[in-house]
């Protein structure tokens, strides 16, 4: 069952999401080489709770409770990357996925982050990803289709070359992290549920560089590519109006 929102619920969710996008700028400032991951996850569930929020991931149920406030992800690691001791290096990407609980409703975001100088391939890919989410919000209109997303996801990504992990879906998202509907990145346009205003959307291509198929590693949580090639992953809580999308976890805009 999709769970539409109401327009109080709404801004209760672009509140919680102006601290997701605050966290991930503030982690941005900080990503750079020679800083592990865990020290990234301690700022970031610091910086959390200081705006009144908790961590959506910490503790979060699946092979065993998830152990930290954010997912930490890199190189060919796509998601759900456990922060660690691991110090980034000049030419890493690292994606970064950021979820909070603020006012009973969950803000999820992702973005991949270029640690110093990267080479033009994984430029190419970042951009690319990047450019794929947009493609997805701008289809997720009242009126369209479910996978109008799906498609503009996936057109994105394959005409330049890339992969779209398959096994990996978007999700609804409010109360609860993950709700009805999955959101795939790939498909025919023109199917499954009619969007409707008030649903609230995570839509997040999950892209690779080289194939598409993905493993669990030891850990039962990382997921990366099994090839080994550079992943990317960038993600908006999205809600559907009558108009425009409306990008709940947008960086605030501030009046100096």
């Amino acid at each position: 069952m999709i769970i539409r929102k109401s327009a109080a619920e709404l801004d209760t969710m672009a509140q919680g999401g102006a601290i997701v996008a605050d966290t991930l700028a503030l982690l941005g400032e900080h990503i750079r080489p020679g800083v592990t991951t865990a020290e990234l996850d301690r700022i970031a569930e610091e910086y959390i709770h200081s705006r009144g929020a908790v961590s959506s991931f910490r503790d979060y149920p699946g092979p065993y409770p998830y152990p930290a406030a954010t997912c930490l992800s890199l190189n060919e690691v796509v998601v759900h990357g456990i922060p660690g001791e691991q110090a980034l290096v000049d030419g890493d990407v690292l994606s970064v996925d950021v979820g909070v609980t603020y006012g009973g409703f969950v803000a999820d975001s992702a973005q991949t982050f270029r640690v110093g100088d990267v080479d033009p391939e994984a430029e190419r890919l970042l951009e690319t990803c990047e450019a794929a989410l947009w493609a997805g919000i701008e289809k997720a209109r009242a009126g369209a289709h479910l996978t109008d997303i799906s498609h503009a996801v996936q057109a994105v990504t394959e005409d330049a070359g890339f992969s779209v992990v398959r096994s990996l879906v978007g999700h609804g998202v409010g109360r609860n992290m993950h709700e009805d509907p999955q959101i795939p990145n790939f498909g025919e346009p023109g199917r499954g549920p009619v969007l409707a205003p008030g649903m609230t959307l995570a839509i997040e291509p999950m892209i690779t560089a080289g194939d598409a198929d993905v493993v669990v590693r030891e850990d039962r949580w990382t997921i990366a590519t099994r090839d080994g090639s550079l992943a990317a992953h960038f993600e908006h809580t999205v809600a559907v109006t009558e108009g425009e999308p409306r990008i709940l976890t947008a960086a605030p805009v501030r009046v100096s």
